[in-house]
């Protein structure tokens, strides 16, 4: 049996994570798809140099949909990155993958590109989201692959973190610690937040 945690941030996370995802699971198809469009209709908030990899992810739940921003990363000249679960605490791994080509379900459902298709190091991570503050803090699913993923990429390279959301998931504070991964900006349907 898992015991709950004692930490008080992990209790505030685990309340607010809850709260989040229920407020995000009631938003309607339409409005969850208009926002991904309004998303991808800005201008890219990154400039794309040749060789650019960004990562992006397949949506589950009620996840903002970041395929038609991905395309658009395609159009400027980026290749194209999906991640890759290794287990509790370790960092993601990252294999490329294009519109249109086969992915494989792996835990939890996941879609992943096979295994055959090569691993490479994301510029920019596209990441997904249960809440998020202005100064880059956010609250994921609880097992920790972005905070992790980014600290090491962040160790060796730059690497830009995107959260992508809805409006409606924005927090006045998210209770962050120091292991805690921020992101660089996040975009909403309604804006683009620097929070560097």
């Amino acid at each position: 049996m898992t015991k709950p945690p004692t930490d008080p941030a992990a209790v505030d996370k685990a309340a607010l994570r809850h709260a989040a995802l229920d407020l995000r699971d009631e938003l309607a198809a339409e409005d969850r798809a208009a926002a991904a469009a309004a998303i991808a209709a800005r201008p890219l908030p990154v400039t794309i140099a040749a060789g650019t990899i960004v990562s992006g992810y397949m949506p589950i739940r009620s996840e903002i949909d970041p395929t038609p921003l991905m395309r658009r990363f395609v159009e400027a000249g980026a290749g194209l990155a999906l991640p890759v679960v290794r287990g509790r605490g370790k960092p993601l791994a990252f294999r490329a993958w294009a519109p249109g080509v086969s992915l494989v379900t792996a835990a939890f459902g996941l879609l992943e590109p096979s295994p055959e298709a090569p691993e490479v190091t994301p510029d920019v991570l596209l990441v997904p989201l249960a809440c998020f503050d202005r100064s880059g803090h956010r609250i994921g699913y609880g097992a920790g692959h972005y905070d992790t993923t980014l600290a090491t990429l962040r160790a060796a390279k730059s690497a830009v973190a995107i959260g992508l959301a809805f409006a409606a998931q924005e927090i006045p504070r998210v209770p962050a610690n120091e292991w805690d991964a921020r992101l660089d900006l996040v975009l909403t349907e309604t804006e683009v937040i620097d929070c560097r």
